[in-house]
């Protein structure tokens, strides 16, 4: 009896095997709940910045409105109301279609997925090399 108390029962391999996937099934559900709460709270933060930026953005387009109006009426004092507001039009496409261009190059640094998606994807890995 006490040679017992000083080894512990050995697991066999399979038994080790099974344990293993066990544990990194439960860390690859871990790091997907985690994964879901990221996602969820950085959607409730874009979803309000997203209505301070339509809110804002719909006063300053009713305020640019205004000012290529009054544009027009002092263009239109040198000469026709209809070439006054061909200019602003023109000026307005053109200011447009630039920042238009820059928001596109600038969209292409955005990277929507989170961090703990490449952690899933390590442990995911780390697994395969484990079975082998």
């Amino acid at each position: 009896m006490p040679n017992e108390e000083m080894h512990p029962p050995t697991r066999t391999t399979a038994d080790l095997l099974q344990a293993v996937v066990g544990d990194v099934q439960d860390i690859i559900r871990s790091e997907i709940r985690l994964a879901k709460a990221e996602l969820k709270e950085e959607s409730s933060k874009a979803v309000k910045a997203g209505a301070m930026f339509a809110g804002g953005g719909l006063m300053a387009l009713f305020g640019l409105a205004l000012l290529m109006t009054a544009c027009v009426a002092a263009l239109a004092m040198a000469m026709p109301v209809w070439a006054a507001a061909a200019i602003m039009c023109v000026l307005c496409f053109a200011i447009g279609g630039t920042l238009y261009v820059m928001g596109r190059s600038r969209a292409k640094d955005v990277h929507a997925a989170p961090k703990t998606i490449s952690t899933v994807k390590e442990d995911i890995q780390w697994a395969k090399n484990q079975m082998r």
